[in-house]
């Protein structure tokens, strides 16, 4: 999360104005939108008379450079609103002017405006002091895409060019080393290659998974798993329908705060129905439904909950942005002495199951009351600081952003590293001060009185699409054993072999492992390299010499070494690989 005083922030935003200036060189009648720095360098919009494609990049990448060589200084200067949008109007920058209108009617007395030689650019800035401060051997023009100005389709559609910038030349080089390690692990090109889902856009829809047996039974592991720690933690599991009345999402306030994100209504009887898109109301709806007392509480309701979202096609990605997914979603109900613990107990429950399917590299982000919220600010005190004090004790690292809780309550938001060092966003702790005003939820305290319980929503893989995507690319594909498809595959080295390898493989199921026997007419090296491309992690093979000794010759994926080892051995070293969900390199059993 990058700050605005960050160097390297200010070089990718001064880098968009160079990026710019040298496309009008190019196109002088381009008529210029926005060109803000992202993750990983900038873009900028451009309305163009004529387009541009990768055939121009080099000449655009020249440009900038001799611009950079010529260290002009970025030299700010303020107009008036009035005279700001006059000067932009005789430039025929009509998008600029739109959004200096939009500024003006927000209060802004005066517009922000940068020059660097002959380019002039309405902007708030920072930039770096001049150009020749912005590595000349650090970006690359990446890609061209099109983009409706201010992202409504009824607008003008735009052409947005992307450029990768960084600190040096090693930096863009790893970059898209990385980018293109990640593009061998994209999980769209690994679930088709794999057989683990399907979308089907014109029969089912956009949006919505269609989970392949293969697919299907890892994401069955990954629930088995967790669930078996939840019931550990003390959850209680509940399961809740996929449709509610309107005047559920009317108490809940979803009609009023998400109606964008529902799906259109379903008339039943007269009445209407909506699809969820979360799963909160339906676990309020069983708080209420009995009388509580301060003695029931902590109560932890789970469910690994369906829910629809709408998102714009043009919004969707694979896995990772979809229309439907299922949720492990918890929420759990408290006392106000019980904060502190509870809290603690989600982030090492959350931080250890992500461990056990290989994630670390954490770092974690309290997101603080937002100007616009509910609830009274002593309960915004008590769960921020409680949050905060979970997280000194935790001694992960974390970060706080100022203001970016929910209107409801403030949140922790737990970052993953992936095995290119990717961020990824899954768990998440989140306080809620109005769900249980809105529903009237209490409990008979000690006294007789009665109290508000709090309220803290969590999810810890977060949706199971989104998560086993992330694992996918996390492991490549290649599954460690306990999470594999497909565990063992026994490869005959002839026909006269096959017996026995049926044989092994019927021992190997009835100890409960996911067994294939290649009974195909392939050469041995060809069975040998479909094994290796369908990310076996166990291949063994069999032929005379281990048909005579009673053994097995085991071959682990993208392990060259080979090794003799009976079947007692192996039957062994599986049941340790998925038991303690070792991870295949393990040194404890490795080749």
């Amino acid at each position: 999360m990058q700050q605005t005083d960050d160097k390297l922030y200010k070089i990718r935003h001064s880098l968009a104005h160079v990026l710019a200036q040298a496309v009008l060189e190019l196109r002088p009648n381009a008529k210029l939108a926005f060109g803000p720095p992202v993750d990983n360098g900038c873009y900028y919009d451009f309305l163009l008379d004529e387009p541009i494609s990768s055939e121009d990049f080099d000449e655009i990448e020249k440009r900038m450079r001799r611009i950079i060589s010529e260290k002009q200084e970025f030299v700010e200067e303020k107009r008036k609103a009035e005279e700001a949008i006059e000067y932009l109007k005789q430039r025929g920058e009509n998008f600029k002017v739109e959004y200096c209108q939009e500024l003006i009617g927000q209060g802004e007395k005066e517009i922000g405006f940068y020059k660097n030689g002959p380019f002039e650019d309405m902007c708030a800035g920072p930039h770096v002091e001049h150009t020749g401060q912005i590595p000349a051997d650090a970006f690359k023009i990446d890609t061209t895409a099109g983009a409706y100005w201010r992202g409504d389709e009824r607008n003008p559609m735009l052409t947005r060019i992307y450029c990768l910038a960084f600190k040096n030349k090693k930096e863009l080089k790893e970059y898209l080393k990385r980018r293109e390690l990640a593009k061998e692990r994209d999980h769209r090109k690994l679930g088709k290659e794999l057989d683990l889902f399907s979308i089907d856009h014109d029969g089912v829809g956009a949006g919505l998974i269609l989970w392949h047996p293969k697919g299907g039974i890892v994401r069955h592991l990954i629930e088995e798993h967790a669930k078996n720690q939840h019931l550990k933690g003390g959850y209680k599991f509940v399961y809740t329908p996929h449709i509610g009345r309107s005047v559920l999402w009317e108490t809940s306030g979803h009609l009023s705060f998400y109606k964008e994100g529902m799906f259109s209504p379903i008339e039943v009887e007269g009445q209407e129905f909506y699809l969820k898109p979360m799963n909160c109301p339906f676990h309020c709806k069983i708080y209420a439904s009995s009388i509580r007392s301060y003695r029931d509480l902590p109560l932890r309701f789970a469910e690994w909950g369906t829910v629809y979202r709408y998102e714009k096609s043009g919004t969707l990605s694979g896995l990772t942005r979809v229309r439907g997914f299922t949720q492990d979603d918890a929420h759990l109900f408290c006392r106000e002495d019980q904060m502190a613990e509870e809290i603690d107990k989600v982030l090492e429950f959350s931080t250890s199951l992500l461990k056990d399917f290989g994630l670390g590299g954490f770092h974690l982000y309290l997101s603080t009351r937002p100007e616009k919220r509910v609830g009274e600010e002593r309960f915004w005190d008590m769960a921020e600081d409680s949050l905060k004090a979970a997280l000194e004790r935790s001694g992960l690292p974390y970060s706080i952003n100022e203001g970016d809780g929910a209107f409801y309550g403030p949140k922790i938001d737990i970052y993953v590293r992936d095995a290119l060092e990717r961020p990824w966003q899954l768990s998440t702790i989140q306080f809620d001060f109005n769900l249980p005003e809105r529903f009237d939820l209490h409990y008979t305290d000690k006294d007789g009185s009665y109290k508000r319980p709090f309220m803290i929503h969590r999810a810890l893989c977060g949706s199971m699409e989104r998560f086993f995507a992330i694992l996918v690319e996390h492991h490549g594909g290649a599954f460690p054993t306990w999470l594999a498809p497909v565990q063992v595959r026994l490869i005959p080295v002839a026909d006269p072999f096959l017996e026995y390898a049926e044989n092994y493989a019927r021992e190997l199921k009835d100890a409960g492992y996911r067994v294939e026997v290649d009974r195909s007419d392939n050469s041995f090296n060809k069975k040998i390299r479909e094994a290796v491309t369908s990310k076996i992690p166990n291949m063994l093979i069999v032929g005379a010499k281990e048909q005579e000794s009673g053994k097995v010759t085991l071959r682990r994926y993208c392990v060259k070494e080979q090794l003799s080892i009976s079947k007692e051995e192996f039957m062994a070293r599986m049941k340790k690989l998925v038991s303690e969900k070792l991870a295949d390199n393990d040194p404890e059993t490795a080749i």
